[in-house]
């Protein structure tokens, strides 16, 4: 059994913490927080640690904090030689420390605490510095998850880059309909199923062609009318932005 300890609190650590702790080829050793009580719920209290020396041996350290911190947190763990790895998106593997072993242990989702996840389909992005450490990763991966993939530190940030623009922008997106909808008394719930089928039919086309709307038809008469309706410049900005983008990217059908 690998014995993994977590150090971290936030989303990803908590819903790796639960992930783990269902897998019965993986045993949480320890799980650093600056405050016990966030893991409370979570974990037995005597597997908590708030302060990074009382850090015991494991096969592999999971630091799941803000990017800002992975350095310096890396730099103060009390071991030498022992696997270490970051879940960051954007962070390169030699941001870890060098008196361990670097990785990078990405699971490419969005986490909310409140929201459960089936970590089964989660893509997770591994990278080491050497095969061996990688085939613990992939172990470890493969006990919580159904896909995973070796990715560079360099793949990774084209990933994360793509991943704003699919997730935070559409769901940006999501919002602005959220607020013209409201602004006119129309229920938003109206809407969800055609997110649903957007969503679903990329399953089986590529994006580019299941673009539809009156960009991608070039009516001009529909844009005109739209823009004419928003009232809020912003909207109208991001509007006339995609619409551009859109028209710029194919052909009329």
């Amino acid at each position: 059994m690998i014995q993994i300890s977590i150090i971290g609190s936030g989303n990803v650590a908590q819903h790796l913490i639960k992930a783990f702790a269902k897998s019965e080829e993986t045993e949480i050793k320890q799980v650093f927080s600056r405050k016990k009580e966030s893991l409370t719920h979570l974990i037995d209290p005597d597997k908590i640690v708030t302060d990074l020396s009382d850090l015991k041996e494991a096969h592999l350290y999971i630091i799941s904090i803000t990017d800002d911190a992975i350095a310096e947190v890396s730099k103060q763990l009390p071991f030498e030689n022992q696997l270490v790895v970051h879940t960051s998106g954007t962070s390169s593997i030699a941001i870890l420390n060098s008196k361990n072993r670097k990785g990078v242990f990405y699971p490419l989702q969005t986490f909310s605490k409140a929201k459960p996840v089936d970590f089964s389909i989660i893509p997770i992005c591994l990278e080491a510095e050497n095969e061996a450490d990688y085939t613990i990763l992939k172990t470890v991966s493969k006990s919580i998850s159904n896909t995973v993939f070796p990715i560079s530190s360099e793949q990774r940030k084209a990933l994360h880059v793509s991943a704003v623009f699919v997730n935070n922008f559409t769901n940006h997106l999501y919002k602005i309909g959220q607020e013209i909808c409201e602004e006119h008394h129309v229920p938003f719930e109206i809407l969800k199923p055609l997110i649903q089928e957007t969503a679903e039919k990329i399953k089986t086309l590529t994006p580019a062609d299941a673009q539809t709307g009156p960009a991608k038809r070039n009516d001009s008469i529909t844009i005109e009318a739209h823009l004419s309706y928003l009232t809020d410049e912003n909207q109208k900005n991001i509007y006339k932005l995609l619409t551009q983008s859109i028209q710029n990217n194919g052909k009329t059908l």
